[in-house]
């Protein structure tokens, strides 16, 4: 039995990053001695052992065949006679290839030590087609990387154009490109995965909303400026979505199978950054009421604040002063004290259409004294 740490870990070690997971391979074990060990097996689809002190995975050595369309079409083949290089010939790039072993000297069948130095992202063979999922993988290690100076090799990205254009994308499940895409969002630089998904084509097969110039380029804008402050996944969607209009929008993230908070957070950016962008058009009191309903200011406050600032990192710097505006009638409505309306002898649909005309008047006499 030989254990080797794998992929990430050899990948950051050498960059001088944090390593913050470390996955190991096991070479000429079989299930049976791992168990008795004290290792816990895991995962339905291949051996993976959990180590019984620190947790860490343990997988046997394996190899992949490609048995159908999408990233679900393979079968697997792990024995003891399936070696390290066979292991690593599976993987998707080069740099994460790489495996070091117990006397800390580090395997590197496929050259991913001098990828690493050249600053490329390299498919590690022709298998790399078998499995879309890669490109999206792909696309978010530019993501993480492009900020140290890696970039898609030219090689690269032809195949990944050649996988699109055969229609590997279509075969993707919707569950794991989202999955994807979230923690793209988190990325160093998240834009970086959509214009190396736009580039290779496969963005025209999962947004096709975005890749228009004028959308596209908004949409970046919007999601670069939220990433700088360091905006949660569903103020980093929403910013991602807010070209598009309402229909589109609300289209699309049930297409990805977005979770529900970030669905209806960029529901409401793209509903209402329209009349916010407007500089020709100031709203009135009746329009933020009708605005602040829409949002359920009354109940989210938290999610109108979320939306606040992803409206503002989604204009133009001319109309930033609308996004203060807002800001303060919403705190002013808000404001409003049912309890003293119910004291003045207010009740039932009387209270409600009192409290109604008390946030109008408040939200008016923001409007009518916008600069204090």
């Amino acid at each position: 039995m030989q254990i080797y740490l794998v992929g990430g870990a050899v990948r950051d070690e050498l960059l001088g990053l944090e390593v913050k997971d470390r996955d190991w391979v096991v070479v000429g074990a079989t299930p049976d001695d791992m168990l008795q060990q004290g290792f816990k097996q895991v995962g339905a689809d291949f051996p993976v052992f959990l180590h019984p002190k620190t947790r860490e995975e343990y997988a046997l050595a394996r190899t992949e065949r490609k048995q159908g369309r999408g990233y679900h079409g393979f079968t697997v083949y792990s024995a003891p006679d399936v070696t390290l290089e066979d292991d690593l010939k599976r993987r998707d790039l080069t740099i994460n290839a790489m495996a070091r072993d117990e006397q800390g000297e580090i395997v590197d069948p496929f050259h991913g030590r001098t990828d690493l130095d050249r600053r490329l992202l390299r498919h590690v063979s022709e298998a790399f087609a078998e499995d879309p999922l890669r490109i999206l993988r792909t696309a978010r290690f530019a993501a993480r990387f492009q900020p140290l100076g890696f970039r898609v090799c030219d090689e690269t990205r032809a195949l990944m154009q050649t996988m699109v254009a055969d229609g590997e994308v279509g075969h993707l499940v919707a569950e794991r490109v989202w999955q994807e895409i979230q923690r793209a969002l988190h990325e160093r630089e998240p834009g970086a995965f959509f214009e190396v998904l736009r580039d290779c084509g496969a963005l025209a097969a999962l947004i096709p909303e975005l890749v228009p110039d004028e959308q596209f380029a908004a949409a970046l804008s919007a999601l670069r400026h939220i990433h700088q402050r360091q905006g949660s996944t569903e103020q980093r969607f929403a910013a991602l979505m807010a070209p598009l209009p309402r229909p589109a929008c609300e289209q699309r993230a049930e297409a990805l199978k977005a979770p529900n908070d970030s669905k209806n957070l960029a529901r409401l950016t793209a509903e209402l950054l329209p009349a916010v962008a407007d500089s020709a058009n100031t709203p009135d009191a009746d329009q933020l009421m009708a605005l602040f309903d829409a949002a359920d200011l009354w109940r989210r406050p938290e999610r109108f604040a979320d939306l606040l600032v992803v409206l503002a990192c989604a204009l133009p710097q001319n109309r930033q002063g609308a996004i203060a505006l807002i800001e303060r009638a919403a705190q002013a409505a808000a404001g409003v004290e049912p309890r003293t309306l119910l004291t003045q002898g207010f009740k039932g649909k009387a209270l409600g259409e009192a409290i109604r005309q008390e946030r109008l008047r408040r939200i008016a006499q923001v409007l009518s004294s916008p600069t204090t």
